[in-house]
């Protein structure tokens, strides 16, 4: 999870919210972290207010580029489907979630995100989601 921080700039935002929240242009979300430091907030709250209360589990992403699209210098939009999956510690494995990323990614002598914005398919997961997806 220290390795998903450090892949945000500083003033940057993740977001994952529903198809049908953004279809609607509704403001709410599942993760809302609208700016670093709430990003760095979401670290701490897995690995140490969190911590043992929760079924550990992992996950593995599937990630296929649709768009990208130059939006300044070293800077842009990236459109991805996604699939995730999720293995328990017990090694069940199942679909977790699937959707699309929005990114705006800057380049530069050192690349991170500027934001990321995870719309899932459905509302409903076959397990509560305690990981940035």
């Amino acid at each position: 999870i220290h390795g998903w921080a450090a892949c945000f700039s500083e003033g940057s935002s993740y977001l994952c919210v529903t198809r049908e929240t953004a279809d609607e242009n509704l403001p709410l979300a599942l993760m809302y972290d609208d700016n670093f430091a709430r990003i760095q907030d979401r670290v701490n709250y897995i690995t140490q207010v969190w911590v043992d209360t929760f079924e550990d589990y992992t996950m593995r992403h599937i990630v296929h580029r649709m768009e990208v699209e130059e939006s300044g210098p070293d800077r842009y939009r990236v459109e991805s489907n996604i699939m995730v999956a999720y293995t328990t510690a017990r090694g069940r494995s199942e679909l977790l979630t699937s959707g699309v990323y929005e990114d705006e990614i800057e380049l530069g002598a050192n690349p991170r995100f500027i934001s990321k914005k995870v719309i899932i398919d459905t509302a409903v997961t076959p397990r509560y989601i305690v990981y940035p997806i």
